[in-house]
């Protein structure tokens, strides 16, 4: 998923790769504005709600106070997203 990767490069070199993070992004945020709310259970849809709040306020990346605790929000939110649809799918 695009946030874990964006939280290992913030990681890694979060000024070096500010360019790719900022991509991705992007890239996640168009992915998410085209996700259908209708074919989405409701319990991811609890869960997308509030990675919606807590995503207009990672994504800009010029109030970042601290690095690696942000690359660590977008693994964690890249972990949990990924964990729930597993469950919804299987």
């Amino acid at each position: 998923m695009n946030l874990t990767r964006i939280g290992n490069w913030a990681a890694d070199d979060f000024d070096g790769k500010k360019k790719r993070i900022q991509q991705f992004l992007d890239q996640t945020e168009v992915y998410n504005n085209n996700l259908s709310s209708s074919n989405i259970p409701n319990k991811l849809q609890i869960t997308l709600k509030e990675f919606n709040s807590q995503f207009n306020k990672l994504k800009i990346l010029d109030k970042i106070d601290n690095k690696l605790i942000w690359a660590e929000k977008m693994m964690t939110w890249g972990t949990i997203l990924t964990h729930r649809s597993s469950l919804i799918s299987s």
